[in-house]
């Protein structure tokens, strides 16, 4: 319990990587947690799309306005994606396949960030979505929506984790009611 309890403490966002590659055998390794990941009804509606070529992270790195640019710097990142034909829960699977994406991360020596898609949009007009720029530039069917980015790679400087000592308890838990 210890272990999996540090690694929810030791985790943080990472911006910032290293030119080094991950190997093929890491990034298998975070593929699977993310395939472990619970989904209701046990639908599994969830894709993952892994991305190591430069050319397209640049191309990634401008999905959003804000927070893609880092991927431009990583190893390799994954968009992951629901198929919204198979369940309406497609979202919050997805995220928890994210969440698993970054633990695992973690748990191996990777840093990553969850660069946001769903709802974000590509341009200033906010005409165009973020999820339909990338679903043109990856050739994503229809019937898949993505989520998120996480963009992965060696961590440029070690992130510091978090201290028990920052967490709120008083404020936003809450028992038997609000």
């Amino acid at each position: 319990m210890d272990k999996l309890r540090n690694l929810y403490y030791k985790r943080r966002s990472c911006r910032s990587f290293k030119e080094d590659k991950v190997s093929d055998e890491k990034i298998q390794l975070i593929l699977e947690a993310a395939l472990l990941a619970p989904a209701g009804r046990n639908r599994k509606p969830c894709h993952f799309l892994v991305v190591d070529d430069k050319e397209t992270l640049l191309k990634l790195s401008v999905a959003k306005l804000h927070g893609s640019q880092l991927v431009e710097g990583a190893s390799h990142a994954i968009v992951v994606m629901g198929d919204k034909t198979i369940t309406d829960t497609w979202v919050e699977d997805a995220s928890i396949a994210t969440t698993f994406i970054q633990l695992m991360a973690e748990e191996i020596g990777l840093g990553s960030c969850w660069i946001q898609i769903r709802n974000r949009y590509y341009d200033k007009e906010e005409t165009i979505l973020s999820n339909d720029y990338l679903k043109k530039l990856l050739d994503i069917s229809d019937n898949f929506e993505v989520l998120s980015m996480v963009a992965l790679g060696y961590k440029k400087e070690e992130t510091i984790g978090r201290s028990k000592d920052t967490l709120d308890w008083t404020q936003i838990t809450h028992w038997s009611s609000l």
